[in-house]
């Protein structure tokens, strides 16, 4: 969990300086809906990942994912943290 807390720190400081050569930067810049399509892309190559049964794929494809939840995350100003809590609400 802290090396999550240290990315959303990264992401947010990249959103923050929008660095020119800074592929997060760059999809800062084009905006949620390229942030979303990120998204969808990932899901799917995760999705096609499990059926193929490929686990280093797998493992890839869920960290691209959960890498591009995070920008979306801070892109609409929702800490991980957040996200961790409702989690832990639901299981009680």
């Amino acid at each position: 969990m802290d090396y999550l807390k240290e990315l959303e720190e990264v992401l947010k400081e990249r959103k923050a300086r929008l660095p020119e050569k800074s592929y997060t930067a760059n999809l800062f810049r084009d905006g949620r809906d390229r942030i979303l399509k990120k998204i969808g892309e990932e899901a799917g190559e995760l999705i096609i990942a499990a059926k193929n049964t490929d686990r280093e794929e797998f493992l890839h494809e869920a960290a691209d994912l959960l890498f591009h939840m995070m920008v979306l995350c801070v892109n609409e100003g929702v800490s991980f943290v957040e996200i961790v809590k409702e989690l832990e609400l639901r299981h009680r």
